[in-house]
């Protein structure tokens, strides 16, 4: 057996509306085809590939950041649209840049606890 790729993310919610708007609106990701489960939820896209999904539950869950799974991130194409996306949406965020690696990053904390990192790989001004 070979690891091929991350598939996914599995959040739980109490606020599928919310969420699935800060995840549509906010990343850019779009609602799509999920199995007819018998519980409330949401598959988010990144183009073709479904890789956040959302869960609806009746009681919150700890926050991610300082757990044993502190955080996930998405690799991002444009570093400012980004600031603009989450400036405009009142997110709160911490800019970093990774040391040597020519990585700029935003932390941001969805409404259900989850920290999400968003790496920018491509050169300033590029």
């Amino acid at each position: 057996m070979a690891i091929l790729d991350l598939d996914h993310v599995n959040i739980r919610t109490t606020d599928l509306e919310r969420t699935t708007a800060f995840f549509t609106e906010v990343l850019g990701l779009t609602v799509g085809w999920r199995p007819d489960f018998d519980f409330g939820g949401a598959w988010l896209y990144a183009g073709a590939k479904d890789v956040v999904h959302l869960v609806e539950v009746a009681q919150a869950s700890a926050p991610s950041k300082g757990s044993v799974l502190d955080h996930f991130a998405f690799a991002i194409d444009d570093f400012e649209d980004a600031r603009r996306r989450l400036d405009a949406a009142g997110i709160g965020y911490r800019e970093t840049a990774a040391p040597n690696g020519g990585i700029r990053q935003f932390f941001v904390t969805d409404l259900n606890g989850v920290n999400i990192e968003l790496n920018c790989r491509r050169p300033v001004g590029a």
